[in-house]
C-alpha cells in the first residue's frame, strides 16, 4: 500500500514539474520573455546593460510595422540584435547626404535626437535598397554606432523574434 501512495505521489510531482516546464517553455517561446540589451547601438532610446520585455506574441497575430523595436537575428553574425523597422515588404529605401528617404519621402523619425544624420554603408555616397517579400529594412538608432541593414540587406520576417516593450 505504501509503495502505490509512494508511485502516486512520484507521478504527480513528475506532472506537476512537466507541466511548469511547458508552460514555462510556450511563455518565453511564444508570449513574451526578457531581454538584455548590450551595446550603445539603439542608444539613446534603449539604454546600454539595460533589460526590457520582448512581446514574442504579437507577431503570431500581426505583421511588424516601421517604427517598432524589436529583437532579430542579426544576419551577419548569427547573434541576437535590437533594431528599429523603418520599411516592410515592398518599399524602396535610399540612403544619400544623411538623409533616409522611403518609397521617394524623407523619413520623419520623432524619436532621434532633432538633426541626426542617417549616412550610406562605408564606401558609397549613396545605397538604395528595395524590401522583398517578407524582408523588413531596420536600423539602429545611433546610426554612427550600429551595425544594420546598411550593411547585411533586408532582414527576413523569420528572423524577428518580437517587439521590444519600453
Amino acid at each position: 500500500m505504501r509503495w502505490k501512495l509512494l508511485l502516486k505521489n512520484l507521478f504527480f510531482t513528475a506532472l506537476i514539474a512537466g507541466l511548469s516546464y511547458g508552460s514555462f517553455y510556450f511563455v518565453t517561446h511564444y508570449v513574451m520573455q526578457s531581454v538584455h540589451v548590450i551595446g550603445q547601438s539603439m542608444s539613446p532610446t534603449l539604454r546600454d546593460d539595460e533589460r526590457y520585455v520582448l512581446n514574442r506574441w504579437v507577431y503570431h497575430v500581426r505583421d511588424p510595422k516601421p517604427s517598432e523595436i524589436v529583437v532579430l537575428r542579426d544576419p551577419a553574425d548569427n547573434c541576437y540584435a535590437v533594431k528599429r523597422i523603418v520599411a516592410k515588404q515592398g518599399d524602396t529605401v535610399v540612403v544619400k547626404k544623411g538623409h533616409l528617404f522611403i518609397n521617394g519621402k524623407e523619413l520623419q523619425e520623432p524619436y532621434l535626437p532633432q538633426g541626426t544624420p542617417t549616412f550610406p554603408g562605408p564606401k558609397y555616397d549613396e545605397q538604395m535598397w528595395i524590401c522583398g517579400v517578407n524582408q523588413y529594412f531596420v536600423l539602429g538608432d545611433n546610426r554612427n554606432n550600429s551595425a544594420d541593414s546598411r550593411i547585411y540587406g533586408a532582414v527576413s520576417r523569420q528572423n524577428i523574434l518580437g517587439m521590444v516593450v519600453h
